[in-house]
């Protein structure tokens, strides 16, 4: 069985764990991006969190898309719409992100994305309760409840609440 017929838990980290995505905005750029994806049938997401520092999605390509060319065109257009504010906005937080590197100037996401395919329904359930416990824990404390913290897909689950449009039940 193909791989890329399983759903994947994928996670991206901000370049030395820095707290980039704590403003709404970027997690408004995260969220949009997701929905293009979704609404151009290139992926579908049945789990996610936006958290300060980092991201995981569980997501599963579309048959004519490789999960490569998905994932980099979606960090590289995130990194590009916050770099564009950062610009603008907040200069020396974007100076923070300098890296000099021949391909690029900036870089906000880490290059080394971890991304590992589910195989089973525990494996996915169980990632699925890693990402909706993370923002309840006690070093980021984002929430009481997973269900109470806006940027993820806990709702969805919790309280069959899709405040976002783009989600998938892992068992659809």
């Amino acid at each position: 069985m193909h791989e890329q017929q399983h759903i994947a838990f994928f996670t991206a980290t901000i370049l030395e764990w820095k707290h980039l995505l704590k403003p709404d905005k970027y997690k408004a750029i995260i969220l949009s991006s997701l929905r293009f994806l979704v609404e151009n049938k290139r992926v579908k997401i049945y789990g996610f969190v936006i958290m300060p520092n980092h991201i995981h999605l569980l997501w599963k390509m579309e048959e004519l898309y490789k999960r490569e060319d998905v994932q980099r065109d979606f960090l590289k257009y995130t990194a590009q719409q916050i770099k564009f504010d950062l610009k603008q906005q907040y200069p020396a937080v974007l100076e923070k992100f300098r890296v000099g590197a021949k391909d690029r100037q900036y870089q906000l996401w880490e290059r080394n994305t971890l991304s590992v395919y589910c195989y089973s329904t525990a494996v996915t359930e169980q990632k699925m309760d890693y990402i909706h416990n993370n923002p309840i824990q006690e070093k980021w404390h984002l929430a009481a409840l997973p269900e109470d913290y806006h940027y993820s897909s806990a709702r969805y689950y919790f309280d069959n609440v899709d405040e976002f449009g783009f989600l998938t039940h892992y068992r659809d």
